[in-house]
């Protein structure tokens, strides 16, 4: 019990954030040779085990080190992830370039302030889903992973809400009223084809910084719609 004793000395002079992110971790390392001689929370061999509370109304669990590493959650990028931010940056791109021109054309203070808006938050997601591409490079076509190609065979003209290039001409040739409504009226469209988009990767991704990615486009995408309608 000694050893336990020193354990507590050690906690106690430790900053109170430090003691209490140890208690919020929900393991906790049992010593071997700290409890009793029927080794009740000790391995077999006599080696240290860890104890992982349950959720509530279960039991917890004695783990060994190496089963409480494999216990950690595996978010490895899936093709659902891979097929997201490929798009989105190409999706996003598309929304950058209508709001260019909303400066020079719109005549709505209201319309250049949301085509602002849109790309002080757009421009900064797609160096965001670059950086994650090169953390996380997609298999090619015949490598087998389970990217399974790098485009997973989508047509970025397909891409849900995307401006066909007849609208975009349409969009960059009217000025003024006609623009603004224009403009509304093909942003809501490409923000609602963002939304199906999201709730795609987050149906049938796996990585938890896409599924983050994928809400912060839901939460600012979805205001913006709302915005649009009360404006158009």
């Amino acid at each position: 019990m000694a050893t336990a004793r020193r354990v507590r000395e050690k906690l106690g002079t430790m900053p109170g954030r430090c003691a209490a992110a140890l208690v919020a971790a929900g393991l906790l390392l049992t010593l071997a040779g700290c409890q009793g001689d029927d080794g009740a929370d000790r391995a077999d061999d006599g080696q240290a085990v860890i104890v992982a509370p349950g959720r509530p109304g279960e039991k917890s669990r004695t783990l060994t080190p190496e089963q409480a590493a494999k216990a950690k959650p595996d978010d490895s990028p899936n093709a659902a992830d891979h097929a997201y931010v490929q798009r989105m940056i190409e999706h996003h791109r598309q929304a950058l370039t209508m709001s260019a021109l909303a400066p020079q054309r719109a005549a709505a203070d209201g319309v250049k302030r949301l085509a602002d808006r849109i790309t002080a938050a757009q421009k900064p997601e797609i160096g965001a889903m670059q950086k994650w591409l090169a953390r996380h490079p997609a298999p090619s076509a015949g490598s087998g992973g389970h990217g399974q190609g790098h485009d997973q065979g989508h047509d970025h003209g397909a891409m849900p809400g995307m401006a066909t290039e007849q609208q975009l001409k349409e969009l960059t040739e009217a000025k003024g009223a006609d623009f603004d409504r224009l403009f509304l009226k093909l942003m809501t469209a490409h923000h609602e084809g963002a939304l199906t988009m999201a709730g795609e990767a987050l149906a049938g991704g796996n990585n938890v910084a896409v599924e983050e990615m994928a809400n912060e486009v839901v939460a600012t995408q979805s205001a913006e719609i709302h915005r649009m309608r009360a404006m158009g």
